[in-house]
């Protein structure tokens, strides 16, 4: 059994950065816009919900027609800049069958400037929190469908990393852990610092556990996906990574757990491709999840982001749960 001084759930942190307004942006960034959309803005709506120090909205044209619009500059966040470049050359090379918010337009300042993307407008709403069973079943469903287009992943070779090199060489906290100082690990909690290199040697295994050929988001929360009337949209993707087919779910998991869902094994048990994954390969991967949350959790604040050590946190919270119950380590 699991140490009793183990984090306790309480209420999940919501996942929002400091949004910046529309008409807070420079107007010689608005203008490039306008100019493209021929009509201009006649109503803006911040979006909430999500990661980001930037702009994410819904903004109104004067013809009536809506798009979805992120925007950062890098005294936001020095790497949001990055993740929207990324995000625009990820996007543009999906086929356009996948459920994902179309790119129309983008625009960069270049190094140290702005960069905008402008999406087709989804219609939609968050799965809602605590998650409900019908809108769980809905979005591992969708999943399903996703990767099932996403195999083998239709961008060209070296378009993404592999979820192989980034578990390798980024997603890898117990070993991180290991040689960090004292300090940090007297801010472990029991089970975690009881068990660290048993950890670190599990997660030493995650790189090879983690190769497949799909075309993984690999950053799916409730946040990054809206419901529809009649399919799910997944957007925010400038994470996208190769990897298997159910790497997706694993990393999604802790976060339905933590905003009011089943335990994870209940949770997993409902995918339907968690019935081919190789159960040694899922914890694996689970313990290099586990010890990045873990770790990142203990790292200082990031500009614009206050919640995201908490959500980390929690996150970590549920997933050493999990990985305890499967590993049996007490």
């Amino acid at each position: 059994m699991m140490h009793e001084s183990m984090d306790t759930l309480g209420e999940p942190p919501p996942p929002r950065g400091v949004r910046t307004e529309w008409s807070a942006v420079p107007k010689h960034i608005q203008q490039p816009f306008e100019s493209w959309a021929g009509r201009p803005v006649v109503s803006a709506i911040t979006q909430p919900s999500g990661f980001s120090p930037g702009v994410a909205a819904r903004l109104r044209l004067a013809d009536g027609r809506g798009v979805f619009v992120k925007a950062v500059g890098s005294d936001a966040n020095a790497d949001s800049p990055v993740f929207h470049r990324r995000e625009a050359r990820i996007v543009a090379a999906l086929p356009p069958d996948v459920p994902v918010p179309r790119l129309l337009w983008s625009f960069d300042e270049g190094e140290g400037g702005w960069v905008v993307l402008v999406f087709e407008e989804a219609d939609g709403r968050h799965p809602r929190q605590p998650w409900q069973s019908d809108e769980l079943q809905q979005v591992l469903d969708a999943l399903a469908e996703l990767t099932a287009r996403l195999t083998p992943s239709p961008l060209p070779p070296g378009a993404v990393r592999s979820a192989s090199a980034r578990v390798e060489r980024g997603i890898c906290g117990w070993r991180l852990l290991r040689s960090d100082a004292a300090e940090t690990h007297s801010r472990l909690d029991d089970w975690s610092r009881r068990n660290l290199a048993a950890l670190a040697e599990l997660e030493s295994r995650a790189p090879d556990a983690v190769r497949g050929n799909t075309l993984l988001h690999f950053d799916i929360r409730a946040d990054n996906v809206l419901l529809g009337d009649n399919h799910v949209w997944f957007f925010d993707w400038p994470h996208a990574s190769i990897g298997p087919a159910w790497l997706d779910v694993v990393w999604l998991i802790p976060s339905v757990t933590m905003q009011g869902g089943p335990p994870p094994e209940d949770v997993f048990a409902r995918y339907s491709g968690s019935r081919v994954a190789d159960p040694d390969a899922v914890t694996c991967a689970l313990a290099a999840l586990s010890g990045y949350f873990t770790r990142q959790s203990l790292q200082p604040t990031l500009p614009g982001l206050p919640t995201l050590r908490a959500f980390q946190a929690a996150q970590g919270a549920v997933a050493r749960r999990w990985l305890a119950q499967r590993t049996g380590l007490a």
